[in-house]
Formats: structure tokens, sequence, C-alpha cells
């Protein structure tokens, strides 16, 4: 049994999914391996881009278009309070490196986006 990998982001549900070829890329992008890296996250040691690769990555491999997600992260990230794209990314975070599901903000209270 997979995981719940969907969960309302801006205007609908939609899958996010840090894939491990696009963990190879946050590695890339943050100078940082995803041990390091998640550790630094899950400590709130972060910067605000590291949130915004995050989740514009899953987004892509959830099945949203490199440029739909950029649009996305433009949209509903960067105005929102920081805390609200960290939960969202710890939760990403997390289902890479354990498989816990990603919980719908609808459902809970407090979650991102």
């Amino acid at each position: 049994m997979t995981a719940q990998t969907s969960t309302f982001f801006g205007d609908k549900p939609r899958d996010l999914i840090l894939a491990p070829e696009l963990a190879t890329e946050l590695e890339r992008l943050t100078d940082q391996g995803i041990g390091g890296f998640s550790r630094r996250i899950m400590q709130s040691d972060f910067k605000l881009l590291d949130l915004h690769h995050v989740i514009r990555l899953a987004l892509i491999g959830g099945g949203t278009s490199p440029e739909e997600a950029a649009a996305l992260i433009a949209a509903y990230v960067t105005p929102r309070p920081v805390l609200e794209g960290f939960a969202l990314a710890v939760q990403i975070i997390d289902h890479l490196m354990t498989g816990a599901p990603l919980t719908d903000p609808e459902t809970t209270e407090g979650a991102a986006a």
C-alpha cells in the first residue's frame, strides 16, 4: 500500500511526490546531501528558497509541469506566511524519507497552502 501523496494545494488537490531523481536535483540546488538537508529542515534551520525548491520539485514529481509548478509557488507559497510553506515542505521530506502520507489541510488544522 502506498502512502497518500495528494493534498489540497492552491486551487485543487494535487500530487506532491519528491521522487529520488528529484531529490538528486534538490541536492544539486541546495549543495547538500539529502540526509543533511532533511535534518536541517526538520531542525527549522532552512532558507526560504529551500522550502520553495522542495515544494516545486514535489509538484513536478506529482505531474505538474515545471512552468506551472513555478507559477504555483509564486501564487500560493511566496505571498503566504513562511510557516505554511515550512509545514508542507516538512511533510514532503518526511514522505521521501519514511513514506509517511501527506495530510490534507482541509482535514488537518494548521497544514500548508
